[in-house]
Formats: structure tokens, C-alpha cells, sequence
């Protein structure tokens, strides 16, 4: 084996030399930094030091993406330590040299770069599958694309295939021109469906844009719990599109045709997806700075760890109005369409409610209209139920359907529409100017007069529940108020103690903002 290649994990890490510094060692000064650059000896590989134990390799990759393509990349966690090998050495001297500079974080912990003494890297892992591996099936062309293809072996360039698996939301191509343009520039979108799956072409205006969204964005969530995209470099070299509509788009040439009974539609150009500013989190954490594309768009930098995608919500009017929601996160073992009409009711009236059979940590709920639904959703979003905090947001479908009889998830859905324990009996009702988020405290009403404090505590002891404080009403024994540990407590129980039975009066439940 030649002396200069390391391979795999055989070797062990390399000690930074303190004539090799790049002024961001542990012990370096300046002339440290000076000395490196008359006598380091360049070399391809990086070596990378103090990174933290649960560095993935992808966030050791984001340190070489802005300067160039990444070849190899090995992480010893064990040791702190690890490999980068960059495409050329003019890349990896640009990066010592940058980084001499400006010293780079790992999840918010200082990380040291030198050259390394091995002029290659030879990894006997499949890490190098992270940087390389390209789809192995022909891209598809259709919906007005026409594409010139080279076979570059699926090997790294500017075009990426994105296939998004468990789309319960709508995903369009402004949402995908959106999420792609944190990392560079977005050029064309096609967008189709192939074997019952919404899939993508994105083409970036360099490979290393199109490398930082491989790495960074591959198996992220756009939408929480839903919407993960698997990216892979496509075999496709360049896009030509022939029109410009919600499946296609060139954003380098606006002028193109909408295509025959399609309308134009070009929300991009004011300015992006109205409202959605922000909303993807956290931009990627850069250098003390970032280090920029050559566009100007901040690339994947090296951050305190890759940035989710989750709560990125649909903007008000990228879908029409729509009094269905989405559940996200539920608890499949122990939530029920009963216990969502009684939760959601507190904000509207339930009409139809369903969990999904595919996913049963998912349900729909459609209320009566859409400002009930928007009430619902300010109310109950990230909240937590039965220990698991849910999502809500607006679903793309504007009624929930009941299955036909026989099938097999007709218990998983419930029209509720006749059901005499909805709370407003009328649609304008002055009642849904008093709902507020949840509280640990709860609103007892309807009390018999026979009830006394012991038989209501009593109940909610049955059923599991602490009761930290309680009093009825001065003026009206009728109604009471009682305090329960924490919100999701409180959550819990009106779930699952709304409308139950004392001494022949259904007693409900509701939050309260007053204070005990």
C-alpha cells in the first residue's frame, strides 16, 4: 500500500503538528499561521480536529462544500478527529487559508483544519456514498421537459433528482424553489409523478450548490413529520424547459409560454412565496460570516447542527381556504376520533374526523368552516397530548370523506355532524369569543347541586390526574374551577372527562383563564 494513501479506519488519527498550524489550533499564534503557509506542505486531504463525538459525516462535508467539491470524507469519532479530501489541492488550500482566518464551529464547538500528510483517501466505509452515489435509473422526461442527457455515472453535478416520500401536504414547486434556494441558486424545476411518488429535477448553478443540498437537505422534513426529501445527483448533465406553470419552470428565462390551457403563474417573481419569509428556521450558521455562492446566496456553512425543516407552514394563500386540518405526532396507541372531536371542539364544531390507516399518528378534522379551523389551529398547534407534542396546520383537502362500507378504516373515521355534545349549538355563537390556549386550570359547569368538592376531585383522581387546587364559584356552586399539574394534564383531562356523568348532570369541561 503506498505509504501516502490512508484507507479506512486502519490507521490512527494524525496529531496536529505545531509547526502545520492554521492559526486556529489549540496553542497557535500568528507566526504559527505564518509558518504553515511557508512550510505546510499542500495536500488534498484536510485533517480536522476537536470535532464533537457525535459529528456526522455529513456536517464534516458542509466545511469543504463552499470551496469546491468534496471527494471523501472519513470521521473517528472516537478520536475527535477527522478526513476531508477535497476534488484538487487549489481547493484545499483555499480552504486552509479561509479557515486560518476565520476558525469553523461544528455544532457550536471550535474545530481545527490542517493539511493532512496522506495525499489520498481511501475510505473502506460507505461514507464516500454520501458525496457520490447517483440514481440508477433513467430521469424521466415529460410535462414539457425536453433534456439533453449525459451520463456522468451519477456522479456530482448541478442537476438533482428529489423524490418526496410521505407527502401528506402539498408540496409545489415554489416550496421546492424556496427550500433548494438556501443553498445556491436555483436555475430550472421540473417537477412529476412517477410510480405513485412526487419527484423533482432541480438544477443549482454550480455543482457545489447542488452538493451543499445533497448534503444538507437529504432526509429533512419540509413540513413536520411529513414531506422528507431523498436527493441523489441525477444523470442528467442540464434542463431544458419548454414552459413556464406549476409543474415546470425556467427561472433564467421568465418569457417562456405557460403551455397550452395552462395559466401563468409566477408568484416567484414578486418576490417569493408571500408570508413564508423565515418560516424555514434558522439559516445555516456560517463562518463568523457566511461563505457565499457566486450569487450571493449563503451556502451550507458549518453550523451548530443541520436545521431542520419542520414548521415550515403553508402560507395563507399558496392553498385555497379550507376548513380541514392536518394532525401530525399523535399517539397511534391511545388517540381515537372521540378524543379529537372533544379536544378540537373547544374551538369549533367537529364535523368529521379521521385517522389516516397508512399513518395512524395522523388524523384529519374538518370543522364547520374555515375561521373555525384557523381558531382551532392558533389554539392547539405544538401543544402536547398524551406525552407527544402535535402539529396542526391546513390540509389540502376541503371535506373529509367517509369511507364506503367494508372498508377497512371505517372505525378510524366518525361523522360527528348529529352528535348532541357539540358545544355551540349555533354557528354565530358568542362562545367562540372566549376561547383561549389551554391552561392548567379547567372550567367545570353544569354541576348538580348534590355535587360536592370531594365527588369532582374524586373523578378526576380515577383517571389518573393530580388535582393541585380547587374552588366553586362563590355566587354559583353550578360552576367550579380546578388546577391540575401542568397544561398537558389539563389537556388530558378535559379529553378525557368533558360531558361525563355526576349524579345525573353531564358536567362539561373547558379551559379556563382565570387563576385559583
Amino acid at each position: 500500500m503506498n505509504g501516502d494513501t490512508m484507507v479506512g479506519i486502519k490507521r490512527g488519527p494524525e496529531e496536529f503538528r505545531s509547526g502545520a498550524s492554521n492559526g486556529s489550533g489549540p496553542n497557535s499564534t500568528d507566526s504559527d499561521s505564518k509558518k504553515m503557509k511557508l512550510e505546510g506542505k499542500p495536500s488534498r486531504v484536510i485533517h480536522v480536529g476537536n470535532i464533537p463525538q457525535d459529528t456526522t459525516d455529513a456536517e464534516v462535508v458542509l466545511l469543504g462544500v463552499p470551496f469546491g467539491r468534496v471527494t471523501n470524507v472519513l470521521v473517528l469519532r472516537s478520536k475527535n478527529q477527522a478526513f476531508l479530501e477535497m476534488s484538487d489541492e487549489a481547493a484545499a488550500s483555499n480552504l486552509v487559508q479561509k479557515y486560518s482566518q476565520t476558525q469553523p464551529q461544528i455544532r457550536g464547538r471550535s474545530v481545527y483544519t490542517q493539511f493532512s500528510n496522506h495525499r489520498e483517501l481511501k475510505t473502506e466505509t460507505t461514507s464516500n456514498a454520501l458525496l457520490n452515489q447517483g440514481m440508477q435509473t433513467q430521469d424521466v422526461a415529460g410535462n414539457g421537459l425536453k433534456t439533453e442527457v449525459t451520463d456522468n455515472g451519477g456522479g456530482v453535478n448541478t442537476v438533482l433528482r428529489v423524490i418526496i416520500d410521505n407527502m401528506i401536504c402539498p408540496v409545489s414547486l415554489d416550496v421546492l424553489h424556496q427550500v433548494f434556494s438556501r443553498c445556491g441558486k436555483v436555475l430550472k424545476i421540473v417537477t412529476f409523478s412517477k410510480n405513485g411518488t412526487f419527484q423533482a429535477l432541480i438544477q443549482l448553478s454550480s455543482d457545489r450548490e447542488a452538493q451543499a443540498a445533497k448534503v444538507s437537505l437529504d432526509g429533512q422534513n419540509i413540513y413536520h413529520n411529513c414531506c422528507t426529501l431523498r436527493i441523489d445527483f441525477s444523470k442528467m448533465s442540464s434542463l431544458n424547459v419548454k414552459f413556464n406553470n406549476e409543474k415546470s419552470r425556467d427561472f433564467t428565462n421568465p418569457s417562456l409560454p405557460a403551455g397550452e390551457g395552462v395559466d401563468g403563474m409566477s408568484s416567484l417573481n414578486q418576490g417569493g412565496l408571500p408570508g413564508a419569509a423565515g418560516l424555514l428556521g434558522a439559516p445555516f450558521v456560517g463562518l463568523g460570516g457566511q461563505l457565499n455562492g457566486a450569487n450571493g446566496t449563503a451556502l451550507a456553512g458549518v453550523g451548530a447542527s443541520l436545521p431542520l425543516l419542520g414548521g415550515f407552514t403553508l402560507p395563507a394563500n399558496n392553498t385555497a381556504a379550507t376548513p380541514v386540518l392536518l394532525v401530525t405526532s399523535l399517539d397511534e396507541h391511545i388517540i381515537t376520533p372521540d378524543h379529537l372531536f372533544t379536544l378540537f371542539g373547544v374551538y369549533g364544531h367537529v364535523l368529521r374526523v379521521k385517522i389516516l390507516y397508512s399513518k395512524k399518528d395522523c388524523a384529519l378534522v374538518q370543522m364547520a368552516d374555515p375561521s373555525q379551523a384557523q381558531n382551532a389551529l392558533t389554539h392547539l398547534d405544538k401543544i402536547r397530548v398524551f406525552g407527544k407534542q402535535i402539529h396542526v396546520m391546513p390540509s389540502k383537502y376541503q371535506s373529509v370523506q367517509l369511507p364506503r362500507e367494508g372498508q377497512p378504516d371505517a372505525e378510524l373515521t366518525k361523522d360527528f355532524a348529529a352528535s348532541p355534545r357539540h358545544r355551540f349549538k349555533q354557528s354565530l355563537s358568542k362562545n367562540y369569543q372566549n376561547c383561549h390556549p389551554p391552561t392548567q386550570v379547567l372550567h367545570l359547569s353544569n354541576i348538580p347541586p348534590s355535587a360536592t368538592e370531594e365527588n369532582l376531585k374524586e373523578e378526576f383522581v380515577k383517571h389518573g390526574f393530580e388535582v393541585k387546587a380547587f374552588k366553586f364559584f362563590p355566587k354559583d356552586h353550578k360552576m367550579a374551577l380546578i388546577q391540575l399539574p401542568t397544561v398537558e394534564d389539563a389537556v388530558n383531562a378535559l379529553i378525557k372527562l368533558h360531558d361525563f356523568m355526576l349524579d345525573g348532570n353531564n358536567i362539561r369541561v373547558s379551559f379556563s383563564k382565570s387563576r385559583i
